[in-house]
């Protein structure tokens, strides 16, 4: 058995925003919303990355504690999905969960949708579960 979480998007000009949605949740699956970069054609460090289906591992650094990697991103490397609540001022190409959305690529509340996220892929991987997030628009 595996997880399968759905990010999905709504291009705009100066950021991405999405909806992340638990696939097999029948309450409705909704965690949290995200703000991503704007889409430039996958370029390193200003563009949000393809959509595709991508497998989620957890990974721990001293800047952003315990988070998600997505592994495998097409010409990309260490895309991550971390706290932030601006995407072009705190982000890379990096994925970052936010609990409201307030403007393109801009929310609130980062680190409260985080910590949801944690907890739910936690459960996941202490059940042995691979997880797995299908990005599309």
């Amino acid at each position: 058995m595996k997880m399968e979480l759905e990010l999905t998007r709504t291009y705009f000009p100066n950021g991405t925003n999405a909806v992340l949605r638990q696939t097999q949740d029948y309450m409705g699956g909704v965690i949290c919303y995200t703000i991503e970069l704007p889409w430039r054609d996958n370029k390193r460090q200003v563009s949000c990355i393809p959509e595709g289906r991508y497998e989620l591992v957890r990974r721990y650094s001293r800047e952003f504690g315990w988070h998600l990697l997505l592994k495998d991103v097409p010409n990309r490397s260490l895309i991550l999905v971390h706290p932030a609540n601006d995407a072009v001022k705190e982000l890379k190409g990096c994925i970052a969960p936010v609990s409201v959305l307030t403007a393109e690529g801009k929310g609130l509340r980062s680190r409260i949708a985080h910590k949801k996220i944690m907890a739910i892929t936690n459960k996941a991987y202490e059940e042995g579960k691979p997880i797995f997030l299908t990005i599309k628009s």
